[in-house]
């Protein structure tokens, strides 16, 4: 048995989900990874995946090996990039993730231009409005925002944001500033929280916390549609800045309730390779934190 080789496979199963799915991404049979997988399982005598016939799950031993075997791989993979270029060109695949607005607005342009540096690498962008689990789905880079729980993963800190809540001149013009949260009783209130008649919005800070329960008249699950409402004049919503800070800058926004906002927000870049980081997350590292940093959007 190709000990590296195994592990890849057994790697590949977990990231694609499934053997045939590892099959094809490795272009072999199933029975080949499916060999490599359980004689990698017969030599330590562990059982790392429990298969069922619809689904593979990692057992907490497989899991345990399975970050084991990324910072090998990863470690062989820088040794490798060193050893063919005097400079460390980096190349592979390389997957990040972020929620889908900040991607499209932030991350994107890095990305891009990363890409126009780098002409050995492919990037894979997960856009979503949930939490990834790099570990466990393969991701090398993911952008959060909010406060972290511990985690053993890499983190730097390159920005912040506020929960603003905002309408158009025109919508403030007809039916006036509210000065208190307990005002927004009397105002329109479009709600990007999802599909709930009833919304709780967060002010002021930990030793004076409130809570408002708003009734929206519009609720939607996309914060692109709730900008378009509030910017048409429908009403008041809340949402993070850095998805209305151009709206803000040109006027077609106005925040209120300012001085009730809750505590800012951490913006955080992780990664899970530690000092065994391979030279093509380092680079998206270097460029991803000087870009995000310097955004007056999220500083």
């Amino acid at each position: 048995m190709d000990r590296l080789q195994a592990m890849t496979a057994f790697l590949t199963v977990l990231d694609t989900g499934g053997f045939a799915s590892a099959a094809r991404k490795l272009k072999v049979s199933p029975s080949v990874v499916t060999r490599m997988v359980g004689e990698l399982e017969d030599a330590m005598g562990v059982r790392l995946l429990t298969r069922t016939t619809r689904m593979v799950r990692v057992t907490d031993t497989g899991a345990e090996y399975a970050e084991r075997c990324r910072r090998i791989l990863a470690d062989i993979e820088e040794a490798e990039q060193s050893a063919t270029s005097m400079h460390g060109n980096p190349r592979g695949l390389l997957s990040i993730t972020s929620s889908m607005l900040f991607g499209k607005m932030y991350v994107t342009p890095i990305v891009t231009e990363y890409l126009g540096r780098y002409n050995e690498v492919d990037i894979s962008c997960w856009f979503l409005d949930r939490i990834v689990n790099i570990v466990d789905e393969g991701i090398d880079v993911a952008i959060r925002l909010g406060e972290l729980p511990d985690s053993s993963m890499q983190a730097v800190r390159v920005g912040r944001v506020r929960r603003v809540v905002c309408a158009s001149p025109a919508y403030l013009e007809r039916h006036g500033i509210p000065e208190a949260p307990d005002e927004l009783a009397g105002h329109q209130i479009v709600s990007a929280s999802g599909v709930s008649s009833l919304s709780e919005w967060r002010f002021g800070t930990d030793e004076r916390r409130q809570s408002v329960r708003v009734k929206p008249r519009m609720t939607t699950t996309t914060n692109d549609s709730a900008i378009s409402a509030v910017v048409s004049g429908l009403g008041l919503t809340q949402l993070l800045s850095y998805q209305v800070a151009q709206q803000l800058r040109e006027g077609t926004l106005k925040a209120v309730l300012v001085d009730f906002e809750p505590p800012p927000l951490p913006i955080h870049v992780l990664h899970r390779e530690g000092r065994h980081v391979t030279r093509k997350v380092r680079t998206f590292l270097d460029l991803a934190i000087e870009r995000l940093r310097e955004n007056t959007s999220l500083n």
